[in-house]
């Protein structure tokens, strides 16, 4: 089977469900986002020297296809159901709380960077914020399961605490 298809020639690509839009789509535009952050999440994993930490990560990574698979989704094919779900959110909420106990309180606001783990935690944070927002322009046209909302929300919290952890750790924690 060849990668490419050619169907995509004239602009438009596919969603689940045999429905065809513009690649400039919000809901392409959406998904896309989520699709880059789990390569930068990829990467993070690769980096990480934690097995733990690995494990999460590669969880996330699962999480995300999950994600990409609800926004690659035609709405009227998705009956409103989606992959996300709030034990996911609750999930990332206990991760969260795990890494946030093991860390000092804030100074101030930090610097993106510390060290290597820390400044590749910081673009995953910021492309997720990223996402996010691509994601509520998706929503002003279409509804988008509050799930989702909430999920995409605390998974950049989960990257900044992440990278507090990897800098605090070598002692990098940079604040402004």
């Amino acid at each position: 089977m060849k990668i490419y298809t050619k169907t995509g020639d004239d602009g438009t690509t596919g969603l689940i469900g045999n429905v065809r839009v513009m690649k400039n789509n919000p809901r392409i535009e959406a998904y896309g986002t989520s699709d880059e952050l789990n390569s930068w999440v990829g990467l993070l994993s690769c980096r990480v020297t934690s097995d733990k930490d690995r494990e999460v990560l590669q969880n996330i990574q699962r999480q995300l296809f999950a994600l990409g698979a609800d926004l690659a989704t035609a709405p009227q094919k998705n009956m409103g159901k989606t992959r996300i779900t709030q034990d996911m959110t609750l999930w990332l909420e206990m991760q969260i709380d795990t890494y946030e106990a093991e860390l000092p309180s804030m100074k101030g606001f930090i610097l993106p960077g510390g060290n290597e783990v820390a400044a590749i935690c910081h673009l995953c944070r910021t492309t997720a914020r990223r996402m996010e927002r691509r994601i509520y322009d998706l929503h002003e046209q279409e509804s988008v399961s509050n799930d989702i909302l909430q999920y995409v929300n605390r998974l950049s919290d989960f990257f900044f605490v992440l990278a507090r952890k990897a800098a605090n750790r070598d002692g990098q924690e940079i604040f402004l």
